[in-house]
């Protein structure tokens, strides 16, 4: 009888094991995540810099001390979870942006780590679709970063961390683009796996909108 009793106890102990155990299964660690790695880097190297007060050209200690702040609240944002971005597009044009395929999919013929889409104007990418940022057309001129007119000679895409939502707009007298992110990091060709082409933004036009939206 005292066999029977033990083998029911261990048979329980396994059931509730077996339906228990998501509740053990270990959530991601936004250490790993690469934006979290690199915005906390960000951090030390202007909190640095400001406790040395060396001067970042272009840049003001009040600047600096912005950045600051906006980074901690980047970092805060990761660390709660959120492993997505949003790209709002209001520019009055299609822009293109970059995110993973929406089905999740692996494809081992990818050739790059994000695929290239494009953006209706008035839409944003579709929540929990991570947008990881936009190409910056080769005639297009941007404001709003720091420090801010700066001039490209080679093509470019705009980058944000997780967590954030951009907003990308056009300044109606100036022509510029702007956004609200001024802690966005320029991305060039060789520093990411990302297809970065050299085009107009009159060729950017002529795409078919094909991002996952919310509108959609």
């Amino acid at each position: 009888m005292k066999i029977w009793k033990s083998l029911l106890i261990v048979l329980m102990i396994f059931v509730n094991l077996a339906f228990a155990q998501p509740s053990f299964a270990d959530r991601p660690k936004f250490s790993k995540n690469p934006d979290y790695i690199e915005v906390t880097k960000s951090i030390k190297a202007l909190t640095k810099a400001k406790e040395a007060q060396t001067e970042i050209e272009g840049v003001t200690p009040e600047e600096i001390q912005q950045k600051i702040d906006e980074l901690a609240f980047q970092k805060y944002t990761l660390e709660t979870g959120i492993n997505w971005g949003q790209c709002d597009n209001q520019t009055g044009k299609t822009i293109a942006v970059y995110g993973k395929r929406p089905n999740d999919e692996e494809n081992e013929d990818a050739v790059y780590d994000n695929d290239l889409y494009f953006l209706a104007d008035g839409q944003s990418t579709k929540n929990n679709w991570d947008c990881d940022g936009f190409y910056l057309p080769n005639d297009a001129k941007i404001a709003g970063l720091i420090p801010d007119g700066q001039v490209f000679t080679e093509p470019v895409a705009i980058k944000i961390a997780d967590g954030s939502k951009l907003v990308i707009k056009t300044n109606p007298d100036t022509a510029a683009i702007e956004i609200n992110f001024p802690n966005a990091q320029i991305a060039k060709a060789n520093q990411v796996n990302w297809f970065i082409p050299n085009v107009s933004q009159a060729l950017i036009d002529t795409r078919v909108p094909n991002a996952p939206t919310n509108q959609s």
